[in-house]
């Protein structure tokens, strides 16, 4: 299994390359194109859900194997938090793509969101 890690600030800029960066992944494990577009979606709504959680950068780490995995961590803490009902749909989403996510809090924050396709 090989492991590909990256650390970025939580703004538009770095989630477009990062679905971008999803894509390329999803092809090297062979999703077609329907499962390649539900895990971006998974990948920027899990950062996004970060984002509004009070989180300026994150960690993505992808595992590449049979499957490919994918773990988003908060970072660095102290942006604005956004208690929206946004979050709530969010984790429906990635619910309803994905079936098995981890979503882990701290207190009332989400801090770390982990799944697989």
């Amino acid at each position: 299994m090989e492991k590909f890690l990256v650390t970025l600030p939580l703004t538009g800029e770095y989630l477009t390359t990062v679905r971008l960066t999803t894509g390329g992944l999803c092809s090297l494990v062979g999703f077609d194109v329907d499962t390649a577009e539900d895990f971006k979606v998974c990948v920027t709504e899990s950062l996004l859900i970060l984002k509004r959680n009070g989180f300026l950068t994150a960690d993505i780490e992808f595992s590449i194997g049979e499957e490919l995995g994918c773990l988003v961590v908060g970072k660095t803490a102290g942006g604005e938090v956004a208690e929206s009902f946004e979050d709530e749909i969010s984790r429906a989403l990635l619910t309803a793509l994905l079936g098995d996510v981890e979503i882990v809090k701290e207190g009332d924050k989400v801090t770390r969101i982990a799944f697989k396709g």
